[in-house]
């Protein structure tokens, strides 16, 4: 584990914010050079403390209206591997994040679609024909509110 100065966690509550923020308007921001800060935002990077940079799109106004989280449980465990329904399911484009998780479910999905419609569509052609699908459970998201990371 690498160790985090007051400045480090400083530098990553702001990246978390903004990611696009340069080294030299961040050194200007806490009192740095350009280039101290941009060393230590390689060695974050380095040390995979820094694991990437994403860009943060507004599904909405792309026309993804629906959000929905789906819980998928295998129905023979022995008969698919995990690593076969992992691939089949993160090869389908709306399926936007597949996690693995201990519980009444195996897999939690976030699955993005245009409409309700298009969700259905997508839970019919493309998730319930994956080999080993038994259970699903879905939930629609209503509203998501940011809360800040572990540096919050």
């Amino acid at each position: 584990m690498i160790e985090l100065d007051d400045i480090d966690r400083s530098i990553l509550r702001a990246l978390a914010e903004d990611a696009t923020q340069n080294a030299g308007a961040l050194g200007r921001r806490f009192g740095l050079s350009q280039p101290a800060t941009w060393r230590r935002i390689k060695r974050l990077q380095d040390s995979g403390v820094i694991a990437g940079r994403k860009l943060d799109l507004d599904r909405e106004k792309l026309g993804f209206g629906v959000t929905v989280f789906l819980g998928v449980k295998l129905a023979t465990k022995g008969r698919v591997s995990l690593e076969d329904f992992e691939r089949a399911v993160t090869a389908i484009p709306e399926v936007q994040t597949v996690e693995h998780v201990l519980g009444m479910f195996d897999y939690r999905l976030r699955i993005t679609a245009r409409d309700i419609a298009d969700f259905e569509r997508v839970l019919r052609r493309r998730i319930m024909t994956l080999p080993g699908v038994g259970d699903v459970e879905a939930n629609v998201l209503m509203s998501e509110e940011r809360r800040p990371g572990p540096l919050g």
